[in-house]
């Protein structure tokens, strides 16, 4: 339904405004805002409102053309004077500004001719009169939605972010760029390394193309830089691309530039930075020293910064590759026949040709390539031993409950100090469950294994080892605690006393440990079997063999 007076848009037109809003366009219309200003006020499109200020009789003001359209009346021919707003902040009619001059009754005056200039510059910002803060906030690293947020609330701003959004990237464009100059180093002593988005590579497992890593490390005298593909970062494939890229240069530098990535940094600090103990450990290898970027200072490391975008956008933009071997290949072939043989911008020599200059400068590489391991902190437990990965290793006494740091790998376990790095124990790998303690970090209390028990005992008297066989092979397990018993007599009563017991048990044929303590107990060194102490005194075989003929019934 349309009022009196009005006619609706033509019928082509697919959008059917409510009568607030299209008031609004209309209003805004007859104050002369062109198509994309009345957008940008109301959300509503420029076609839309075009047809609505066409049924209006509203003229159209085209693109860049202020002044141009003869002059000519508004749609009610009545002229009164407008009445400025009671609250221009919801007045839809109301500029950026407010010398933008409402209309709240939607009329313009018949005697001034269309469209009415507004009482400020068409180029004029409602930032204009903040434009100190802005820039003090500008100076200090904060973006266009926090400053327009703090202009809402300390400033009663009543614009809308665009506005603030476009006055910001003015004055941007219009500040003095800072110089950035040229960081020239000696052959072979600074190369830079810094990740950036790869390819897409369809994975072998999901068979979707997925977006991959590259690494670049750029030496920072020739421009000579070395570019992997891989799928994902960590620790352990951070250090690795090093010691590739080191082993493809034939060299090593004397300084790595990186940025503040968690897989070599873990604290981010200028003066003082926490590495990662891998990646620290594997540069202090190759004899490397490292140096972190100060934190959201990229142009520290702006030699690779370009190699990332050199590769990027020439031979890797746009490509898609069946797998990542594939995409290697192609970044190698395009290493050596276009990036090595260009003249570089900045040197105006070729990188090839100053590669093979600053190539024998580098560092020789090792001998033996890095040992990789895992690491991790650690707490002493109450046994006196740490865990690592369902094995259990001891420190030096006198740690129980304190943190310490491990590294393990394939074949051994090393237990160091956090505070002064120093090793403590470095012990073999061993099984889920099983144990790797010193003898010398025994406690007292801890019992002894059954083969170290019987080791002693044997140690402690030949008759002594002979009995403790004999009770492990009869009562097993259970017979620890009687070998233990005869060590005790051992310490008692002397291992000789105790080792004569012992030989007079296996003589009358009963090795135990209850017939050594009796017999210990009575204090007589005399056997309780018949003994040849005479001449006189035959062997019992002798006797046996007698009653034997005696008894002999004959055939």
């Amino acid at each position: 339904m349309t009022r009196a007076g009005e006619a609706w848009p033509t019928a082509g037109m697919a959008n059917v405004l409510s009568e607030e809003k299209k008031a609004q366009v209309v209003a805004l219309g007859r104050l002369g805002w062109p198509l994309r200003r009345i957008e940008d006020e109301t959300g509503v499109r420029r076609e839309t409102a075009s047809g609505y200020l066409k049924a209006a009789g509203v003229p159209v003001r085209p693109p860049r053309g202020w002044g141009r359209l003869p002059p000519s009346k508004p749609a009610n021919g009545a002229s009164t004077d407008p009445e400025p707003a009671s609250n221009p902040a919801k007045d839809p009619s109301t500029d950026l500004d407010p010398g933008a001059g409402p209309n709240p009754g939607n009329e313009v005056s018949t005697d001034l001719a269309w469209p009415q200039r507004p009482g400020r510059a068409p180029s004029a910002s409602a930032c204009e009169p903040y434009r100190e803060m802005v820039e003090r906030a500008i100076a200090s690293g904060r973006n266009g939605m926090a400053i327009w947020q703090e202009l809402v609330d300390r400033y009663g701003f009543t614009s809308r972010y665009s506005s603030v959004k476009r006055y910001v990237a003015r004055l941007k464009a219009s500040a003095t760029p800072e110089a950035h100059p040229v960081i020239t180093t000696a052959p072979g002593e600074e190369a830079q390394v810094d990740y950036g988005e790869g390819p897409m590579v369809r994975h072998p497992e999901t068979g979707k193309y997925r977006r991959t890593r590259l690494f670049v490390m750029t030496l920072g005298y020739s421009r000579k830089s070395v570019r992997f593909i891989v799928w994902k970062s960590s620790t352990r494939i951070w250090a690795e691309l090093h010691e590739r890229a080191f082993r493809r240069l034939g060299g090593v530098p004397k300084i790595v530039v990186l940025d503040n990535l968690k897989e070599a940094v873990i604290e981010a600090e200028i003066h003082d930075p926490v590495l990662n103990p891998v990646y620290r450990d594997l540069l202090h290898h190759y004899g490397v020293v490292p140096l972190p970027a100060r934190v959201r200072h990229p142009d520290r490391k702006g030699k690779v910064e370009s190699g990332v975008g050199h590769a990027q956008k020439t031979p890797l933009k746009g490509m898609r590759f069946e797998s990542i071997e594939e995409a290697q290949t192609h970044l190698d072939h395009w290493e050596a026949r276009w990036a090595d043989t260009r003249i570089h911008g900045t040197t105006k020599r070729q990188v090839a040709a100053m590669f093979a200059e600053e190539r024998p400068a580098l560092q020789p590489l090792p001998v033996e390539p890095f040992r990789y391991y895992s690491f991790g902190k650690r707490t002493v437990h109450l046994d006196g031993c740490i865990e690592v990965e369902a094995a259990y290793y001891a420190p030096p006494p006198g740690y129980i409950g304190r943190e310490l740091h491990a590294q393990w790998d394939g074949r051994v376990v090393r237990i160091i100090d956090p505070k002064t790095g120093q090793l403590l124990r470095e012990h073999l790998r061993r099984e889920r469950g099983r144990r790797a303690i010193r003898d010398e970090d025994r406690p007292s209390r801890t019992p002894r294994t059954t083969v170290e028990l019987l080791g002693r005992a044997s140690r402690a008297g030949r008759s002594i080892g002979a009995v403790a066989e004999r009770i492990h092979q009869a009562d097993g397990e259970p017979g620890v605690r009687r070998v233990l018993g005869l060590l005790s007599l051992a310490r008692k009563h002397g291992a000789a006393t105790v080792d004569d017991a012992c030989a007079a048990a296996l003589e009358m044929g009963v090795p135990n440990y209850r017939f050594v303590k009796r017999y210990l107990a009575r204090g007589s060194p005399l056997r309780l079997g018949l003994r040849q102490v005479d001449p006189l005194i035959r062997q019992l075989t002798e006797y046996r063999d007698v009653i034997h003929r005696m008894t002999r019934s004959p055939e």
